[in-house]
């Protein structure tokens, strides 16, 4: 189930259900991907590191290493689709994994067919629109967002985002006046066809300003608009 130098999309496949890693690996090379399958959190990171997947499905509960921790360390060097599974179904468990920089997730048990699915809609996620060649540079006080370059400075000081964080922000920017719904930001970054809660779109907003030290009491950046969702700016 290796790669052997196609244009498919690398998925690494973390899961140490030996049995569950094997039908969903399968069930991946069946759809089209390279893929390749871990059992371990250790490996997994060195492997993300040489391999430089495109999408990584990553279990939370691993030993030693876990999926979190996976996330966090391949977060420092890598923008790949992170999809979470976990066998946990407290909400803490499903923010933590997401604030680390995971873009989608799924709670066991689940069908393999639906986890294949939610891979194909993280690869069709409308990214062409927001990073157009002839977009300008947005910005937004001494915020700058350049969707060619895929960068993001506040002071001119690098900021280091996640493809999600990255769309949410260029999507807000791009109409800076429209106050954007959850299903309207999912729409924009994830894709109509997407299907979840879209509560993860809070979570990931929280994350996003966090990072640009965006205090969401006094925002500089990202507003709340209460009852609706989000917009760019202070909110006045």
């Amino acid at each position: 189930m290796d790669d052997t130098g196609s244009a498919a999309a690398r998925v690494l496949v973390i899961e140490d259900e030996r049995a569950l890693a094997g039908m969903v690996g399968n069930y991946l090379d069946r759809a089209g991907y390279a893929v390749r399958v871990l059992h371990d959190g250790l490996e997994a990171v060195a492997t993300a590191r040489e391999w430089a997947p495109d999408v990584l499905v990553l279990d939370l509960g691993l030993p030693g290493l876990d999926g979190v921790e996976v996330c966090r360390q391949v977060r420092t060097f890598s923008d790949c689709l992170v999809l979470m599974v976990t066998a946990r179904d407290e909400e803490t468990d499903t923010l933590i994994g997401l604030s680390v920089g995971a873009d989608d997730y799924l709670t066991k048990p689940f069908r393999i067919r639906e986890l294949v699915a939610r891979v194909g809609v993280l690869l069709r996620r409308p990214r062409t629109a927001l990073g157009e060649l002839s977009a300008p540079v947005r910005r937004l006080g001494d915020l700058e967002l350049d969707p060619q370059a895929r960068t993001v400075t506040v002071a001119a000081r690098p900021v280091h985002l996640t493809r999600i964080e990255f769309d949410l922000l260029a999507t807000l920017l791009g109409q800076p006046r429209r106050a954007f719904a959850r299903r309207a930001l999912i729409d924009n970054v994830w894709g109509v066809d997407w299907v979840g809660d879209e509560h993860l779109v809070d979570t990931h907003i929280k994350h996003l300003r966090r990072k640009l030290s965006d205090d969401p009491a006094r925002p500089r950046y990202v507003s709340t608009v209460r009852g609706i969702g989000y917009r760019a700016g202070d909110g006045s």
